[in-house]
């Protein structure tokens, strides 16, 4: 009877206990991991975030010019810069300018200063963009630094072609000989917002950063050019 009860005791005691429990050993606890997932890149056009008009890499500049076979010696001295500038749709946003690398700063504090007066730009995009193009860039009415290129109608390298220029806004800062008026369609009117006039704090930062301004030239007007001749 006794050998029974013994029995009946240990077999209920197996029914209860699917494992056992040692009470002296800490229980593992197994926690999922998720990954943290990157958050895209908001362009709200705010300066922390502004709108891309361009964002290409400095080697595909480099390939861009090379396949031009420009002189070596002038691709050397251009560096590719990121400006933020208030565009037409009254946001902030951020083009790209390749210049010559002792004018970066010049044109650093240019663009600061366009910001604090909330000066509009159409865009700011390498005229690599535009093939190469004068043309086709005015015609987009974009700002443009660097291009190797002479001077139109003559047979003497453009300061554009050493990285020594910069055109603003063509269309609202044409460029005006006689009847002559380029690009194609525009005018000066300095009503209109993204104008440079000789009293834009735009020009005056130019002109005491020792830039010349094409609108104070007397036999032409090249409103939207300014250049630094440095060599």
């Amino acid at each position: 009877m006794i050998f029974l009860l013994i029995f009946a005791t240990f077999s209920l005691m197996g029914c209860n206990s699917s494992s056992p429990h040692y009470p002296n050993q800490p229980q593992t606890q197994i926690q999922q991991v998720i990954p943290k997932q990157s958050q895209p890149i908001i362009q709200s056009g705010t300066f922390e975030n502004p709108l891309l008009d361009s964002h290409i890499t400095w080697e595909q500049e480099l390939k861009n010019m090379s396949a031009q076979n420009f002189p070596q010696n002038i691709i050397n001295k251009q560096q590719l810069v990121n400006v933020k500038y208030y565009a037409n749709d009254g946001k902030i946003h951020q083009g790209q300018l390749v210049i010559d690398k002792r004018l970066v700063n010049d044109i650093q504090k240019v663009f600061e200063i366009m910001l604090q007066e909330k000066f509009s730009i159409h865009s700011v995009i390498p005229i690599s963009q535009f093939e190469w193009s004068d043309d086709q860039s005015m015609n987009e009415n974009n700002t443009s630094a660097f291009n190797y290129r002479k001077v139109k109608g003559k047979n003497s390298l453009s300061n554009h072609a050493v990285g020594q220029a910069i055109d603003i806004n063509p269309f609202q800062n044409p460029y005006i000989s006689g009847k002559h008026i380029s690009p194609k369609g525009a005018r000066y009117d300095y009503t209109q917002a993204g104008t440079l006039t000789k009293d834009s704090p735009i020009v005056e930062i130019f002109l005491q950063l020792g830039w010349k301004w094409g609108g104070r030239w007397k036999s032409i007007k090249d409103f939207q050019h300014f250049e630094k001749k440095l060599d």
